[in-house]
């Protein structure tokens, strides 16, 4: 720190501009770690709130097969938790189970299939992950 006199005699402190830079410096350097050391942790999060959605809208559906004797079939799909089914099996008795779809933590609403193919005297729920396309690391509920 360099001290400089001023007119009145007092003595004033001051930073120069390679401290003030060397600080910013150092503090970029460990936001970027920061971040860098989160990146797995963001994935990590992403894919339990998938977990928790799934046993959610289990539950819904759940109780939609509890009202209507019947799960929706793959063409209802989801939507069924919303809007009362026009197609064939037409429930019987019908309530609304969710105020819209659910979106996975990508933006895609989520997938289901009756009966499923990795559960064939259930159904599949999944989500199709972060490349959005079905493939193997799709997360459903069939991986616990």
């Amino acid at each position: 720190m360099k001290l400089m006199q001023t007119r009145l005699g007092r003595i004033q402190g001051g930073y120069t501009l390679l401290e003030i830079m060397l600080v910013l410096a150092i503090i970029a350097c460990l936001l970027g770690a920061g971040t860098y050391l989160m990146v797995g942790n963001l994935d990590s999060a992403r894919e339990q709130r998938v977990q928790m959605d799934i046993i959610s809208i289990t539950t819904q559906l759940r109780s939609y097969e509890n009202d209507a004797l019947i799960l929706p079939t793959t063409e209802q799909g989801l939507q069924a938790l919303v809007t009362q089914p026009a197609t064939e099996p037409v429930p019987r008795k019908w309530r609304q189970s969710m105020k819209e779809l659910a979106l996975d933590p990508w933006g895609k609403v989520y997938m289901y299939r009756y009966p499923g193919k990795h559960n064939p005297k259930g159904f599949d729920l999944y989500s199709l992950g972060p490349d959005r396309v079905e493939s193997e690391d799709d997360i459903g509920n069939w991986k616990k």
